[in-house]
């Protein structure tokens, strides 16, 4: 699909919506039982992007990184489905697609494509980034299981927020990183490893919970502080395997995955703080391979990243700043990133600009290996 009918399309369901009541984050129709609805959105976001290394010659970019269009209803109590799609990155793809039960008390039971309990800052939607950009631990490159088909329950309570999946993922090869995508990916390969996984995450919040947003832009917020931890598993069904030149299995083919996550959260007058630490054991199904982030064979790859940001004026100005690391078997050096930006508010999060400033060092875990890059995003949700 080219531009042009990717733009006339998002234009065409953007020209539609004016036409429903206005719903905060979306525009919503709802029966006079209250049983039945229909509602429509979606999110712009254009960027700038520029790459500098300390070596060769710098490059830059414009373009959607998102344009991302959704429909979400429901004909009966209780039920609900979604379908969002991606035309941002040159690229058309299904994020969230899923049918959802919400009438437990203890929670909500999803079937379809949706966001696996795996990383906060994963969780968080990108329309409420610090960054223009997610760090290491967010990032799906790098072991964050992202969106995946199958099954998920989540549930919360005063104190508790917490959430469980059992799915079939699937991993695009590459010794240089640990890709996690979907089965339901539009884009996706034949050579990638797929096979079953299951995980779970608890997040706690005395004081009460911290929404899945990063920020503090009233200036006046009470006190709240959370902690969560989670886990999953994946493993190779092997009945897909990439291919070397000579037609027998190739050794960037992912056998097994686990990963671990332990963050918190903060947020008080302003102020707003992110910790969070990944490790992802890795095994190949090549033994002996080396190779990026690989050693003989298997990887410990461990991301952390610590986020900081304070609202200089309420509801207006933010400041913001990043130190986050990377560090696999099979790398000589961490991967260092040290960020700082300013997002300006509009109106929220739903029309906002946001410059960001991230310094490299060491990239790929390349001893020397440092670059420099700006992002400049413009957002608008509706």
């Amino acid at each position: 699909m080219n531009m042009t009918k990717k733009i006339a399309i998002l234009s065409a369901m953007a020209v539609s919506s004016t036409l429903l009541p206005s719903y905060a984050s979306g525009y919503k129709i709802t029966s006079e039982d209250g049983e039945s609805y229909l509602k429509v959105g979606g999110r712009i976001q254009i960027q700038y992007h520029n790459e500098s290394p300390d070596e060769g010659d710098s490059s830059d970019e414009l373009f959607f990184r998102r344009l991302r269009p959704y429909i979400e209803g429901s004909m009966h109590k209780d039920w609900k489905a979604k379908f969002q799609v991606d035309f941002g990155s040159s690229k058309t793809e299904i994020k969230d697609m899923y049918f959802q039960y919400k009438g437990y008390d203890f929670g909500s039971i999803t079937a379809g494509n949706a966001v696996f309990p795996f990383s906060r800052e994963q969780m968080t939607s990108s329309k409420t980034q610090a960054m223009v950009e997610r760090t290491f631990v967010g990032d799906h490159n790098y072991g964050v299981p992202d969106r995946q088909l199958g099954v998920f329950l989540n549930g919360s309570t005063d104190l508790l927020t917490y959430g469980a999946a059992v799915a079939m993922g699937a991993i695009d090869t590459s010794n240089s990183k640990l890709d996690f995508d979907s089965v339901a990916s539009l884009n996706k390969g034949d050579d990638w490893n797929e096979g079953p996984m299951a995980g779970a995450r608890i997040e706690i919040h005395p004081m009460g919970a911290i929404k899945f947003a990063q920020g503090a832009l009233s200036g006046k917020e009470a006190l709240k502080a959370s902690f969560a931890v989670g886990a999953f598993s994946w493993s190779n069904d092997d009945d897909m395997f990439a291919e070397d030149s000579e037609g027998g299995v190739a050794n960037d083919n992912v056998d097994s995955v686990t990963g671990i996550e332990v963050s918190g959260a903060l947020r008080v007058a302003g102020l707003s703080a992110d910790i969070e630490y990944n490790t992802f054991d890795s095994d190949l199904v090549v033994a002996g391979t080396t190779g990026g982030i690989y050693k003989d064979g298997s990887t410990t790859l461990e991301t952390f990243s610590v986020e900081g940001g304070y609202t200089v004026v309420p509801e207006l100005l933010e400041l913001v700043l990043g130190y986050s690391t990377m560090d696999a078997d099979g790398y000589s050096d961490t991967w260092t990133r040290t960020e700082f930006g300013v997002n300006y508010y509009v109106k929220g999060n739903d029309i906002k600009y946001q410059l960001t400033y991230r310094i490299n060092e060491d990239q790929d875990g390349e001893a020397g290996n440092d670059m420099d890059e700006l992002f400049v995003q413009a957002q608008f949700v509706f």
